[in-house]
């Protein structure tokens, strides 16, 4: 069934590039229900039927593309992806085509998320593409999130929290989805036992 051509057309970016060093291994390689976790946060996002998707790689990219193959996901090189999460971002932003008035940025580590939520950040900010919408959890906003293209200028490359400075001073042009479930992250080798 196509999308009606009235709705607003969002890209996908995922970010992959980081090297998980508080954890010590790539965390985008690990294994949730028999999927690895890039694979499975490519997989959600392609749920929201975008316009277009990228997935931002850097460290150990050469073995973590290859789990996407199977996925209509192009691949993006971020030569400066030890500065953090700002430059996979930027890097991400700006590889989407100008067709794109919004992008879903998408984390390789919630292992608790689902493509309703991600259903219902698109539906969110579709009703007022203008606005961005935000997951909330753990008191505050955050990703995965939907951001405007009147957006994009302001994402800092040189940030290593990627897009959290930007929801906390654009709050009041945000709308918020609620998700408690998303406080669950994989960070430290404490966390792996979310994945069980």
């Amino acid at each position: 069934m196509s999308m009606p051509e009235n709705f607003a057309k969002h890209g996908v970016v995922v970010l992959a590039a980081g090297a998980s060093t508080r954890l010590g291994q790539s965390k985008q390689l690990l294994i949730f229900r028999d999927e690895t976790l890039v694979h499975r946060a490519a997989r959600l996002a392609l749920e929201t039927r975008p316009h277009e998707a990228v997935v931002v790689l850097g460290f150990d990219a050469d073995r973590i593309y290859p789990q996407l193959t199977d996925l209509p996901i192009r691949p993006v090189d971020c030569g400066d992806w030890r500065q953090g999460l700002g430059a996979s971002l930027r890097a991400g932003v700006d590889a989407l085509s100008p067709s794109c008035s919004g992008v879903l940025v998408v984390l390789c580590d919630q292992p608790r998320l689902d493509a309703l939520h991600l259903r219902a950040l698109r539906d969110r900010w579709r009703n007022a593409p203008n606005r961005a919408a935000a997951s909330f959890y753990a008191g505050q906003l955050g990703a995965p999130a939907l951001l405007p293209r009147a957006w994009f200028g302001a994402i800092d490359a040189e940030s290593d929290r990627g897009m959290r400075d930007l929801l906390v001073r654009r709050s009041d042009r945000i709308d918020a989805v609620a998700n408690e479930a998303l406080a669950f992250d994989i960070d430290l080798p404490g966390d792996l036992h979310h994945l069980s």
